[in-house]
């Protein structure tokens, strides 16, 4: 009785199952290992499938979390609960200059899109760092877990994060590796400052606080 039942269990939802009358009298399910992959395959994409449409459902919805800010090579890791509504449109800014700008570096073509971004200030720090690169891309990942977002005022905002940078690699115009560690590579903490006056939230600086100090979640 303990073996029947035990075969009769191996057959739940996640294994497939097959039964041969002519031998098995006792039609009692087998073990086909072709069809239990097929069937987690299929479950693995239901899953999947079901996570990406709860995603485009809270975007839709207005609700702004980590996944519907991410994307394959700048992914954010983690954001702050309980944002109000001014917090919630300075994250979506930082998000977006934040992944306009690394874009840059990791193509080494399009500094301009970061001018409609930035201060005049701001992007002429950034232009001058783009002409310096000549031509360098960077290839990986990466990660970003927003700390904090301050609203100091309705025209003043700043962002805190942490940035897990240890999966990035340099190359030169020449498609040389020049990975410098110390600069590159690392766990960065970061504020950028914002400012909004009446033309959207543009950046007006950027500071990196701590080297290998803060956390990605």
């Amino acid at each position: 009785m303990t073996g029947l039942l035990v075969l009769l269990l191996a057959c739940g939802p996640l294994v497939a199952c097959s039964s041969e009358s002519d031998d098995n009298p006792l039609n009692i399910p087998t073990y086909d290992p072709e069809a239990a992959a097929s069937a987690e395959a299929s479950e693995s994409a239901a899953a999947a499938e079901a996570s990406a449409s709860a995603a485009a459902s809270a975007e839709a919805a207005g609700i702004v979390t980590a996944e519907s800010l991410s994307t394959d090579r700048h992914v954010i890791t983690s954001i702050p609960e309980d944002l109000d509504e001014q917090q919630t449109e300075v994250l979506k800014a930082f998000v977006n200059y934040d992944e306009v700008t690394w874009n840059i570096w990791f193509t080494g073509t399009g500094v301009e899109n970061a001018e409609p971004l930035t201060t005049a200030e701001e992007y002429q720090i950034i232009e001058n760092n783009y002409e310096a690169s000549s031509g360098q891309t960077i290839e990986g990942t990466v990660r970003i877990s927003v700390t904090e977002v301050f609203a100091m005022s309705p025209t003043e905002a700043q962002v805190l994060v942490c940035d897990d940078q240890s999966d990035l690699t340099s190359y030169d115009a020449a498609g040389q590796e020049n990975t410098d560690p110390d600069y590159l590579r690392g766990r960065f903490e970061i504020l950028v400052t914002f400012t909004n006056e009446g033309y959207g939230w543009l950046v007006s600086e950027e500071a990196r606080l701590s080297t290998n100090e803060c956390t990605v979640q």
